[in-house]
């Protein structure tokens, strides 16, 4: 089951919104500390981009074993195109 607490604010006319000070406290926000708006399903959540939150990206992108990085794609890619491009310079000047 989903637990749900409303809390209320009001926008100003340039678009600001103080977040109530009870989720101040409990997410740890303080001055500066950044917030993403993401949309979802009609609606938008505000999440705090803290310490904790990054961190929880951590591994998503790794490797399986085996696998290369799209980087390292990129790369292998760009060296096949240069000995193409050198085997064709090669062959012109034969000529």
């Amino acid at each position: 089951m989903v637990t749900t607490n409303t809390e209320s604010a009001y926008m100003t006319s340039k678009g600001q919104v103080v977040i109530p000070a009870r989720l101040r406290r409990k997410y740890g926000l303080k001055e500066g500390t950044r917030l993403n708006f993401v949309e979802e399903e009609g609606r938008f959540v505000v999440q705090p981009v803290t310490k904790e939150y990054i961190s929880s990206f951590c591994g998503i992108f790794k490797l399986k074993p085996g696998e290369k990085s799209a980087v390292q794609e990129h790369l292998d890619d760009r060296a096949k195109e240069r000995a193409r491009e050198r085997k064709e310079s090669e062959s012109d000047r034969s000529k």
